[in-house]
């Protein structure tokens, strides 16, 4: 019979993305120091290599459900909460039904943390929110964050002695949150996409981030007044635990269908790290050439920046285009469609920089050759397919082998 856990600090990991090509030390420590310490996520574990892609979220789902305790879903892989085991892990407080308003996830859980009572609870930021596909987020609705967490505390205040915050919004959309709300104890931070190398105070309020990609985790404690925090990389392990055998023979299966050569890489790409504007801005003129397309926009982020070799294997190829994004024929809403130099800002603005052909764009651009995310995100729907994903167009662009 197992002992009862006798909690005494969180460990938080955030942005997994997937990286099990460099998960060992992760899992071992978070397997090591479950008997004592919550482990919990602050979002975006799903997606970003080809062990998803090949996976389809199985690997993932099942060290969630063996080695945490709570997540809070992010914009990667938000499906995945809503299914019946995830879901019962799953924090939110502030994403409900578009139609009945009700709370789409747990808003809070209540536990025990030496001798705090904790009010645990997490929140999605909106522009992440509206970065999930449309299709994933059809029905829901997100909820301005302070508003959430106001409500969740007037509703609770009784219940706990602390509250600690799981957040995917970025991590200076958390410091705006902790200051906004001066009764929360600690946020932990996701989603921005950057290296925060301490804890930064908010007042009484504790934000803090840990390393991405499997690389590192952030340890909240709490003291006889208040809260410690610091940051910390896993440290090394040579193999995991033999409870954790089942995840360790699944990795081991996807990464040899990973290992699959594909052909050599042209020589203005090889043995460099990839740029993706460089890449993309080639497959664009090819795309804009080869297929015919009046004008081919893409954004900068629908790539993942690798380090080339002389071979593509699959397993890089879905490192460099981990998403399975479609290249598709897209309307262009009026009036940007007349106004090439606006349309550019507009996505620009929300999905960080964008490549384009040709240049300069034609004055009057109806449709554009794009990925089916910006067309149903940020245009005005897919016209149709294009008969190319935009990963076979990249692997094409990298070994010269054309595009058709």
């Amino acid at each position: 019979m197992t002992a009862p856990r006798r909690l005494q600090r969180i460990i938080a990991t955030t942005d997994f993305h997937s990286a099990f090509d460099d998960a060992t030390p992760m899992l071992a420590h978070l397997h090591a120091m479950r008997h004592d310490s919550l482990i919990v996520d602050c979002g975006d574990f799903f997606e970003g290599t080809g062990y998803y892609r090949l996976g389809r979220g199985r690997i993932e789902r099942d060290v969630l459900l063996r080695l945490y305790d709570a997540v809070v879903p992010g914009n990667h892989g938000w499906s995945h909460h809503l299914e019946p085991a995830l879901h019962d892990i799953s924090v939110c407080a502030n994403v409900v039904g578009d139609d009945t308003g009700e709370p789409l996830f747990h808003q809070v859980r209540l536990v025990r943390i030496g001798t705090r009572r904790i009010a645990l609870t997490g929140v999605i930021g909106p522009q992440a929110f509206n970065a999930i596909p449309p299709d994933q987020r059809a029905g829901h609705r997100v909820v301005e964050p302070v508003r959430a967490l106001r409500e969740l505390m007037l509703a609770h205040h009784h219940q706990a002695d602390s509250w600690v915050v799981l957040s995917h919004a970025g991590f200076d959309e958390d410091l705006k949150l902790a200051a906004a709300c001066p009764f929360l104890d600690v946020v932990f931070a996701g989603h921005c996409h950057s290296d925060r190398p301490k804890p930064v105070p908010v007042g009484d309020t504790l934000v803090l981030k840990g390393r991405e990609l499997a690389a590192g985790y952030a340890l909240a404690q709490p003291l006889h007044s208040g809260w410690a925090g610091r940051l910390a990389d896993f440290p090394a392990a040579g193999a995991l635990p033999d409870e954790l055998t089942p995840v360790r023979e699944a990795i081991d299966t996807v990464r040899e269908e990973l290992s699959t050569l594909l052909g050599p890489i042209r020589h203005a790409y090889e043995n460099r790290p990839l740029e993706r504007r460089a890449l993309l801005q080639d497959l664009s003129n090819r795309l804009h050439s080869g297929l015919g397309a009046e004008a081919v926009i893409l954004n900068e982020t629908a790539l993942r920046a690798v380090q080339l070799g002389t071979t593509l294997t699959t397993g890089t190829l879905l490192a460099i285009e981990p998403f399975n994004n479609q290249l598709v024929h897209a309307r262009v809403p009026e009036p940007f469609a007349t106004d090439p130099t606006a349309l550019l800002s507009h996505l620009a603005e929300r999905t960080g920089p964008i490549v384009f052909a040709p240049e300069p764009l034609p004055d009057r651009v109806p449709a554009v050759l794009t990925t089916g995310y910006l067309a149903e995100t940020y245009l005005g729907g897919r016209t149709q397919q294009a008969g190319i994903p935009l990963g076979q167009a990249v692997q094409h662009t990298l070994t010269d082998g054309g595009l058709r």
